[in-house]
Protein backbone atom coordinates (compact mmCIF):
# COMPACT_ATOMS: atom_id res chain seq x y z
CA UNK A 1 0.00 0.00 0.00
CA UNK A 2 2.89 2.17 0.90
CA UNK A 3 3.68 2.28 -3.13
CA UNK A 4 0.54 3.58 -3.68
CA UNK A 5 0.69 7.28 -3.71
CA UNK A 6 -2.48 8.39 -2.39
CA UNK A 7 -1.90 12.09 -1.66
CA UNK A 8 -4.36 14.36 -0.24
CA UNK A 9 -5.44 16.62 -3.20
CA UNK A 10 -6.08 19.36 -0.16
CA UNK A 11 -9.08 20.94 -2.24
CA UNK A 12 -7.00 21.55 -5.44
CA UNK A 13 -9.06 21.79 -8.48
CA UNK A 14 -7.64 18.86 -11.27
CA UNK A 15 -5.83 17.49 -8.88
CA UNK A 16 -5.06 13.88 -9.66
CA UNK A 17 -7.14 11.73 -6.63
CA UNK A 18 -4.90 9.40 -6.48
CA UNK A 19 -7.36 7.78 -2.94
CA UNK A 20 -8.73 6.35 -6.12
CA UNK A 21 -5.99 3.83 -6.66
CA UNK A 22 -5.38 3.33 -2.87
CA UNK A 23 -9.63 2.52 -2.71
CA UNK A 24 -9.36 0.07 -5.63
CA UNK A 25 -6.21 -1.74 -4.07
CA UNK A 26 -8.01 -1.58 -0.74
CA UNK A 27 -11.16 -3.07 -2.37
CA UNK A 28 -9.44 -6.31 -3.97
CA UNK A 29 -7.76 -6.92 -0.74
CA UNK A 30 -11.43 -6.71 0.87
CA UNK A 31 -12.48 -8.77 -2.22
CA UNK A 32 -9.93 -11.27 -1.28
CA UNK A 33 -10.58 -11.97 1.92
CA UNK A 34 -14.60 -13.29 0.72
CA UNK A 35 -15.67 -9.90 2.51
CA UNK A 36 -18.91 -8.60 1.36
CA UNK A 37 -18.13 -5.25 -0.24
CA UNK A 38 -19.80 -1.90 -0.13
CA UNK A 39 -18.39 0.89 -1.89
CA UNK A 40 -19.87 5.26 -2.08
CA UNK A 41 -18.79 7.72 -4.01
CA UNK A 42 -18.05 10.66 -2.03
CA UNK A 43 -17.01 13.35 -4.59
CA UNK A 44 -15.68 13.04 -8.20
CA UNK A 45 -13.42 10.14 -8.18
CA UNK A 46 -12.95 9.59 -4.53
CA UNK A 47 -14.95 7.22 -3.16
CA UNK A 48 -14.86 5.44 0.77
CA UNK A 49 -14.74 1.34 0.49
CA UNK A 50 -15.69 -1.29 3.02
CA UNK A 51 -15.90 -4.73 3.65
CA UNK A 52 -18.18 -6.90 5.82
CA UNK A 53 -17.41 -10.19 7.82
CA UNK A 54 -20.94 -11.23 8.36
CA UNK A 55 -21.54 -13.03 11.93
CA UNK A 56 -24.50 -15.40 12.93
CA UNK A 57 -26.84 -12.29 14.41
CA UNK A 58 -27.15 -11.38 17.57
CA UNK A 59 -23.61 -9.43 18.10
CA UNK A 60 -22.86 -5.86 17.80
CA UNK A 61 -21.70 -4.37 14.90
CA UNK A 62 -18.24 -3.66 15.05
CA UNK A 63 -16.28 -0.81 12.28
CA UNK A 64 -12.34 -0.95 11.98
CA UNK A 65 -11.70 2.41 10.30
CA UNK A 66 -9.15 3.81 8.48
CA UNK A 67 -8.55 7.09 5.72
CA UNK A 68 -7.08 6.06 2.37
CA UNK A 69 -5.41 9.47 1.82
CA UNK A 70 -1.96 11.10 3.22
CA UNK A 71 -0.06 14.06 3.32
CA UNK A 72 2.36 15.08 0.51
CA UNK A 73 5.82 14.69 0.03
CA UNK A 74 8.18 17.38 -0.83
CA UNK A 75 11.37 16.91 0.34
CA UNK A 76 10.84 13.08 1.27
CA UNK A 77 13.56 11.00 -0.59
CA UNK A 78 11.49 8.04 -2.52
CA UNK A 79 8.70 8.21 -0.33
CA UNK A 80 7.07 5.61 -2.25
CA UNK A 81 10.03 2.47 -2.37
CA UNK A 82 8.97 0.94 1.10
CA UNK A 83 12.20 -0.01 2.71
CA UNK A 84 12.31 -2.35 5.99
CA UNK A 85 15.09 -1.77 8.71
CA UNK A 86 15.87 -2.45 11.95
CA UNK A 87 12.37 -3.99 12.53
CA UNK A 88 10.52 -0.50 11.06
CA UNK A 89 8.73 -0.35 7.71
CA UNK A 90 9.67 3.23 5.72
CA UNK A 91 7.47 5.15 3.45
CA UNK A 92 4.51 7.55 3.32
CA UNK A 93 1.77 6.88 4.61
CA UNK A 94 3.92 4.09 6.40
CA UNK A 95 2.81 5.49 9.60
CA UNK A 96 -0.34 7.27 9.02
CA UNK A 97 -1.70 5.01 8.09
CA UNK A 98 -1.38 2.11 6.01
CA UNK A 99 0.07 0.08 8.77
CA UNK A 100 -3.45 0.57 10.66
CA UNK A 101 -5.14 -0.61 6.96
CA UNK A 102 -3.11 -3.47 6.90
CA UNK A 103 -3.58 -4.80 10.66
CA UNK A 104 -7.27 -4.78 9.95
CA UNK A 105 -6.81 -6.87 7.26
CA UNK A 106 -4.70 -9.22 9.03
CA UNK A 107 -7.57 -9.54 11.71
CA UNK A 108 -9.85 -10.76 9.61
CA UNK A 109 -7.97 -13.42 8.00
CA UNK A 110 -7.47 -14.40 11.45
CA UNK A 111 -11.09 -13.97 13.08
CA UNK A 112 -12.01 -16.15 9.34
CA UNK A 113 -9.65 -19.04 10.56
CA UNK A 114 -10.84 -18.87 14.10
CA UNK A 115 -14.59 -19.34 13.30
CA UNK A 116 -17.93 -16.89 13.60
CA UNK A 117 -18.76 -14.20 15.47
CA UNK A 118 -22.36 -13.49 16.64
CA UNK A 119 -21.67 -9.81 15.49
CA UNK A 120 -20.52 -8.27 11.97
CA UNK A 121 -17.13 -6.57 11.75
CA UNK A 122 -16.54 -4.03 9.32
CA UNK A 123 -13.43 -3.01 7.72
CA UNK A 124 -13.89 0.51 5.72
CA UNK A 125 -11.04 2.95 4.35
CA UNK A 126 -12.47 6.15 3.73
CA UNK A 127 -11.17 9.43 1.75
CA UNK A 128 -10.18 13.05 2.64
CA UNK A 129 -9.20 12.52 6.61
CA UNK A 130 -5.95 15.26 5.93
CA UNK A 131 -7.87 17.76 4.49
CA UNK A 132 -11.89 17.95 5.54
CA UNK A 133 -12.60 14.33 6.25
CA UNK A 134 -15.82 14.29 4.34
CA UNK A 135 -15.00 10.28 3.64
CA UNK A 136 -15.98 9.91 7.00
CA UNK A 137 -18.69 12.22 7.41
CA UNK A 138 -20.50 10.61 4.58
CA UNK A 139 -20.11 6.99 5.81
CA UNK A 140 -21.35 8.16 9.33
CA UNK A 141 -24.27 9.78 7.65
CA UNK A 142 -25.05 7.43 4.86
CA UNK A 143 -22.98 3.93 5.58
CA UNK A 144 -24.27 0.74 6.95
CA UNK A 145 -24.73 1.46 10.99
CA UNK A 146 -22.28 0.12 13.85
CA UNK A 147 -22.14 -0.05 17.47
CA UNK A 148 -18.85 0.60 18.15
CA UNK A 149 -15.72 1.76 16.41
CA UNK A 150 -11.73 1.74 16.26
CA UNK A 151 -9.76 4.32 14.48
CA UNK A 152 -6.19 2.79 13.79
CA UNK A 153 -4.44 5.98 13.92
CA UNK A 154 -0.88 5.81 15.49
CA UNK A 155 -1.05 6.52 19.28
CA UNK A 156 1.87 3.69 20.18
CA UNK A 157 -0.72 1.77 21.14
CA UNK A 158 -2.32 3.88 24.01
CA UNK A 159 -6.30 4.29 24.09
CA UNK A 160 -7.55 7.75 23.37
CA UNK A 161 -11.12 7.78 23.62
CA UNK A 162 -10.93 11.72 23.82
CA UNK A 163 -9.41 14.84 21.50
CA UNK A 164 -10.60 18.04 20.75
CA UNK A 165 -12.94 19.08 18.00
CA UNK A 166 -11.84 21.17 15.09
CA UNK A 167 -13.35 24.34 13.20
CA UNK A 168 -12.45 24.99 10.32
CA UNK A 169 -13.38 28.11 8.06
CA UNK A 170 -12.51 30.94 5.67
CA UNK A 171 -12.55 34.53 6.51
CA UNK A 172 -12.66 37.28 3.65
CA UNK A 173 -12.47 40.99 3.49
CA UNK A 174 -13.93 43.13 0.75
CA UNK A 175 -11.92 45.98 -0.11
CA UNK A 176 -12.02 48.13 -3.08
CA UNK A 177 -8.95 48.26 -6.52
CA UNK A 178 -7.59 51.01 -7.22
CA UNK A 179 -3.60 51.71 -9.16
CA UNK A 180 -1.31 51.39 -5.92
CA UNK A 181 -0.08 54.91 -7.13
CA UNK A 182 -3.73 56.37 -6.11
CA UNK A 183 -4.03 54.20 -2.94
CA UNK A 184 -6.26 56.82 -1.92
CA UNK A 185 -8.91 55.76 -4.13
CA UNK A 186 -9.16 52.33 -2.74
CA UNK A 187 -9.77 50.34 0.32
CA UNK A 188 -6.91 48.10 1.26
CA UNK A 189 -8.45 44.40 2.33
CA UNK A 190 -4.90 43.14 3.70
CA UNK A 191 -4.69 46.60 5.45
CA UNK A 192 -8.07 46.23 6.85
CA UNK A 193 -7.81 42.23 7.68
CA UNK A 194 -4.60 43.58 9.80
CA UNK A 195 -6.42 45.16 12.44
CA UNK A 196 -8.90 42.05 12.43
CA UNK A 197 -5.57 39.77 12.73
CA UNK A 198 -4.75 41.80 15.89
CA UNK A 199 -8.57 41.00 17.58
CA UNK A 200 -8.18 37.77 16.40
CA UNK A 201 -4.38 37.47 18.69
CA UNK A 202 -6.20 38.88 21.41
CA UNK A 203 -8.73 36.51 21.48
CA UNK A 204 -6.67 33.03 20.69
CA UNK A 205 -4.67 34.52 24.03
CA UNK A 206 -7.94 34.54 25.49
CA UNK A 207 -8.49 31.14 24.53
CA UNK A 208 -5.16 29.88 25.80
CA UNK A 209 -6.17 31.07 29.62
CA UNK A 210 -9.87 29.14 29.90
CA UNK A 211 -9.82 26.67 32.19
CA UNK A 212 -9.11 23.78 30.51
CA UNK A 213 -11.07 20.70 30.26
CA UNK A 214 -10.08 17.32 32.41
CA UNK A 215 -8.73 15.48 29.55
CA UNK A 216 -8.87 17.49 26.45
CA UNK A 217 -6.96 21.19 28.18
CA UNK A 218 -7.85 24.43 26.72
CA UNK A 219 -9.16 25.55 23.77
CA UNK A 220 -7.64 27.40 20.78
CA UNK A 221 -7.74 29.69 17.71
CA UNK A 222 -5.23 29.92 14.94
CA UNK A 223 -4.60 31.51 11.73
CA UNK A 224 -3.32 29.32 9.19
CA UNK A 225 -3.04 30.85 5.43
CA UNK A 226 -3.28 34.62 4.25
CA UNK A 227 -4.60 35.13 0.54
CA UNK A 228 -4.60 38.48 -0.78
CA UNK A 229 -4.41 41.32 -3.62
CA UNK A 230 -2.94 40.26 -7.42
CA UNK A 231 -0.28 42.28 -7.84
CA UNK A 232 2.45 45.15 -5.96
CA UNK A 233 0.83 47.52 -8.20
CA UNK A 234 -2.64 47.81 -6.97
CA UNK A 235 -4.26 48.17 -3.84
CA UNK A 236 -5.98 44.69 -3.26
CA UNK A 237 -9.81 44.29 -3.13
CA UNK A 238 -10.04 40.87 -1.37
CA UNK A 239 -7.47 39.52 1.18
CA UNK A 240 -8.76 35.98 3.08
CA UNK A 241 -7.99 33.61 6.12
CA UNK A 242 -8.46 30.56 7.07
CA UNK A 243 -8.84 29.76 10.74
CA UNK A 244 -8.78 26.81 13.07
CA UNK A 245 -10.69 27.01 16.16
CA UNK A 246 -10.02 23.83 18.36
CA UNK A 247 -12.84 23.02 20.42
CA UNK A 248 -13.28 20.84 23.47
CA UNK A 249 -15.97 18.76 25.07
CA UNK A 250 -19.04 21.53 25.90
CA UNK A 251 -18.14 23.84 23.24
CA UNK A 252 -20.54 24.24 20.44
CA UNK A 253 -20.57 25.19 17.32
CA UNK A 254 -23.23 28.14 17.43
CA UNK A 255 -21.27 29.16 20.40
CA UNK A 256 -17.84 29.39 19.16
CA UNK A 257 -19.40 31.27 16.19
CA UNK A 258 -21.24 33.78 18.20
CA UNK A 259 -17.03 34.30 19.85
CA UNK A 260 -16.51 34.99 15.98
CA UNK A 261 -19.05 37.65 15.54
CA UNK A 262 -18.70 39.18 18.81
CA UNK A 263 -14.38 39.65 17.63
CA UNK A 264 -15.30 41.05 14.19
CA UNK A 265 -17.69 43.74 15.67
CA UNK A 266 -14.56 45.02 18.11
CA UNK A 267 -12.84 45.16 15.18
CA UNK A 268 -15.59 46.73 13.28
CA UNK A 269 -15.28 49.47 16.14
CA UNK A 270 -11.67 50.13 15.18
CA UNK A 271 -11.66 50.45 11.47
CA UNK A 272 -15.47 51.27 10.58
CA UNK A 273 -15.44 50.46 6.39
CA UNK A 274 -14.10 46.71 7.52
CA UNK A 275 -16.28 44.08 5.65
CA UNK A 276 -15.71 40.34 6.89
CA UNK A 277 -18.02 37.62 5.48
CA UNK A 278 -17.48 34.54 7.14
CA UNK A 279 -17.80 31.59 5.16
CA UNK A 280 -19.22 28.74 5.60
CA UNK A 281 -16.56 25.84 7.63
CA UNK A 282 -15.19 23.56 5.52
CA UNK A 283 -14.53 21.32 8.43
CA UNK A 284 -17.07 20.82 11.76
CA UNK A 285 -15.47 18.31 13.44
CA UNK A 286 -17.20 17.81 17.42
CA UNK A 287 -15.24 16.80 20.10
CA UNK A 288 -14.65 13.30 20.58
CA UNK A 289 -15.99 12.07 24.40
CA UNK A 290 -16.23 8.13 24.64
CA UNK A 291 -17.79 7.37 27.96
CA UNK A 292 -15.07 5.82 30.83
CA UNK A 293 -17.49 3.00 31.28
CA UNK A 294 -18.79 2.64 27.35
CA UNK A 295 -18.55 -1.50 26.54
CA UNK A 296 -15.89 -0.40 24.10
CA UNK A 297 -13.59 0.75 26.77
CA UNK A 298 -13.99 -2.07 29.32
CA UNK A 299 -13.34 -4.37 25.66
CA UNK A 300 -10.06 -2.77 24.57
CA UNK A 301 -8.44 -1.88 27.79
CA UNK A 302 -8.52 -5.31 29.09
CA UNK A 303 -7.19 -6.63 25.56
CA UNK A 304 -4.18 -3.83 25.87
CA UNK A 305 -3.46 -4.76 29.14
CA UNK A 306 -3.39 -8.60 27.61
CA UNK A 307 -0.79 -8.22 25.01
CA UNK A 308 1.22 -5.04 26.35
CA UNK A 309 1.03 -5.52 29.60
CA UNK A 310 -0.21 -2.07 29.74
CA UNK A 311 -3.25 0.69 29.39
CA UNK A 312 -2.24 4.10 29.06
CA UNK A 313 -5.13 6.31 28.40
CA UNK A 314 -5.09 9.67 26.91
CA UNK A 315 -6.85 12.09 24.84
CA UNK A 316 -5.67 12.13 21.14
CA UNK A 317 -4.05 15.23 20.73
CA UNK A 318 -4.96 16.36 16.90
CA UNK A 319 -8.17 15.63 15.81
CA UNK A 320 -9.22 12.70 13.66
CA UNK A 321 -12.25 10.36 11.79
CA UNK A 322 -13.44 9.14 14.58
CA UNK A 323 -16.89 11.64 16.00
CA UNK A 324 -18.44 11.36 12.46
CA UNK A 325 -19.00 7.25 12.78
CA UNK A 326 -21.58 8.11 15.56
CA UNK A 327 -20.94 5.49 17.53
CA UNK A 328 -18.39 5.03 20.95
CA UNK A 329 -14.84 5.28 18.82
CA UNK A 330 -11.66 4.68 20.48
CA UNK A 331 -8.53 5.71 19.04
CA UNK A 332 -5.66 3.16 19.04
CA UNK A 333 -3.34 2.26 16.37
CA UNK A 334 0.80 1.51 15.36
CA UNK A 335 2.88 3.81 15.42
CA UNK A 336 4.42 7.08 16.62
CA UNK A 337 2.31 10.28 16.11
CA UNK A 338 5.74 12.24 15.87
CA UNK A 339 6.45 10.25 12.40
CA UNK A 340 3.00 11.23 11.06
CA UNK A 341 3.82 13.89 7.80
CA UNK A 342 7.52 13.41 8.51
CA UNK A 343 10.23 13.10 5.77
CA UNK A 344 11.43 9.89 7.66
CA UNK A 345 8.13 7.95 8.47
CA UNK A 346 7.96 4.58 9.59
CA UNK A 347 6.33 2.40 12.02
CA UNK A 348 7.61 -0.47 14.15
CA UNK A 349 6.75 -3.47 12.24
CA UNK A 350 6.36 -5.01 16.57
CA UNK A 351 3.59 -2.47 17.01
CA UNK A 352 1.85 -3.74 14.17
CA UNK A 353 1.33 -7.31 15.21
CA UNK A 354 0.24 -5.91 18.73
CA UNK A 355 -2.00 -3.92 16.89
CA UNK A 356 -4.12 -6.54 15.35
CA UNK A 357 -4.17 -8.83 19.06
CA UNK A 358 -5.62 -6.07 20.21
CA UNK A 359 -8.19 -5.71 17.80
CA UNK A 360 -8.87 -9.44 17.80
CA UNK A 361 -9.31 -9.30 21.51
CA UNK A 362 -11.45 -6.06 21.57
CA UNK A 363 -13.57 -7.72 18.97
CA UNK A 364 -14.31 -11.30 21.10
CA UNK A 365 -14.76 -9.29 23.96
CA UNK A 366 -17.56 -7.18 22.82
CA UNK A 367 -19.78 -11.00 22.06
CA UNK A 368 -22.19 -11.83 23.80
CA UNK A 369 -22.48 -14.46 25.82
Amino acid sequence: MIQIPSINPFGQAGAHTAEADMADNFETRLHGLGLQIGTAQVSAGRRNVWGTLLGTGGGPTILLAGHLDTVGVEGYTDPFNPKIADGKIHGRGSCDMKAGLAAYLEVVRVLQETGPLKGDVIVAGVIDEEHAMTGSYAFGKNGPPVDHAIVAEPTQLAICPTHKGQILMTLRCQGLASHSSLPQNGKNAIYHMATLLGHLQSYAHQLSKRTPERDCGSPSFSVGVVRGGDNACSVPDFCEIDVDRRTIPGESFGTVMSEIQTVIHAAKQAEPDLQIEVLPPFLNLPPLGTAPDAPLMGAITSACQKVTGQCPVHAFPGSTDAPNFGCPTVICGPGDLAQCHSLNEYVEISQIEDAVRIYLNTIRALQPD
